[in-house]
């Protein structure tokens, strides 16, 4: 059903918080997962179970520190559970649907609450902005600029082709809407019926402005791309990635690596002294800290096809290097090769982990 809900004085994040609430209040979910305003004006995702304490809730806040999803692995992976709402953002969502592929994560009792995203800045930056104007007035300015370049906006949100929710149990339709007036969400008949709520028409205006952030933030991230496959050819990857210190700020960040234990923080990486020695004398000088190039590579094999372009490793990393951009850029080389789209369905099979019987015949092999 489509429904909406009203917004009284402008005010779309009150009602927003009031929508969330009806959730708990009528044990659609025994608790939500979203962020939540801090005492010091930080925003931190938390586990709500009290509706009163979602007075605190701000999923519009214009700022991401973390991509969500692997915390929501964590409250669905294993029974038993609860019942659990999910407030994402649609690069969260889509990063949530490749962990349950890589059995991370479980949609079995989970209620996905997706959001239109109007762009996120890094933590300083938002702070900094929101202390000059205001939580509510950045975020309107981030929805009347959608199409249009937006200074010290975080660089993959620049150029996310798909700022826009689907596919989650509950959509939160912002885009193309008056929130002036109302909400529009699409949510199934039977919540809908339990909070109360009356369907009313499609927003005709949401499609219209999909199609043109996403037309928008496709042309930016296209020549983002041309631009890091020029470096890549003129500098290679070692070049590229030669500030690099191995902090492991990207891996820690990035929702889609979820090994227990890396190979890079294991014995086998814990080099003897003698041999930094040795390998400095056999090639005169030997770049310290070591393996940075083999740790990147890596990763880009073990998570290049489900990268769902978030950005959290550019956002984290203290060298300042375009992490993000190499990874979207060779990533979508690869997806486009295996016809992949990460975070599109839980239905669409990991190339790389997935065997069919006929691949070879397939490939012209007996």
């Amino acid at each position: 059903m489509r429904t909406l809900i009203p917004v009284e004085n402008g005010d779309a994040l009150t009602a927003l918080r009031g929508f969330l609430r009806q959730l708990l209040e009528t044990e659609v979910v025994e608790a939500i997962m979203v962020p939540m305003e801090t005492p010091s004006g930080t925003i931190t995702p938390a586990l709500v179970a009290d509706p009163a304490l979602l007075e605190a809730a701000n999923p519009l806040a214009p700022v991401m520190g973390l991509n969500a999803a692997p915390l929501a692995g964590k409250v669905s992976i294993r029974e038993p559970r609860g019942r659990i709402g999910v407030a994402l953002r649609p690069c969260e969502l889509r990063a949530l649907m490749e962990l349950v592929k890589l059995q991370q994560a479980s949609l079995d009792d989970l209620v996905t609450i997706g959001i239109d995203c109007v762009g996120t800045y890094d933590v300083p930056v938002y702070l900094k902005k929101r202390s000059e104007i205001g939580d509510q007035r950045l975020w309107r300015e981030l929805d009347d600029n959608l199409q249009s370049p937006v200074p010290d906006l975080r660089d993959a949100c620049q150029m996310c082709e798909k700022p826009h929710a689907e596919g989650a149990n509950i959509t939160m339709e912002l885009f193309g809407a008056d929130l002036d007036i109302g909400i529009p969400v699409t949510l199934p008949d039977e919540i809908a019926s339990k909070l109360s709520l009356n369907p009313v028409e499609e927003n005709k205006q949401r499609a219209r402005a999909i199609e043109g952030v996403n037309a928008a933030r496709t042309e930016v991230r296209d020549a983002r791309f041309a631009e890091m496959q020029k470096q890549l050819e003129e500098e290679g990857i070692e070049g590229v990635l030669a500030a690099c210190v191995r902090c492991h700020n990207c891996m820690t960040v990035c929702p889609i690596c979820y090994c227990k234990t890396c190979l890079f923080k294991s014995p086998p990486f814990d080099h003897e002294p003698v041999q930094y020695l040795n390998w400095a004398r056999r090639k005169g000088a030997y770049r310290m800290p070591a393996d940075t190039v083999l740790f990147h590579l890596t990763r880009l094999n073990h998570m290049v096809l489900s990268c769902v372009g978030c950005g959290m490793c550019t956002s984290n990393c203290p060298a300042d290097l375009p992490v993000g951009r190499i990874f979207r850029t060779i990533g979508q080389q690869v997806q486009t090769v295996f016809d992949y789209e990460p975070g599109r369905s839980t239905d669409d099979p990991l190339p790389l982990i997935t065997f069919h019987e006929s691949e070879w015949t397939e490939v012209g092999e007996e």
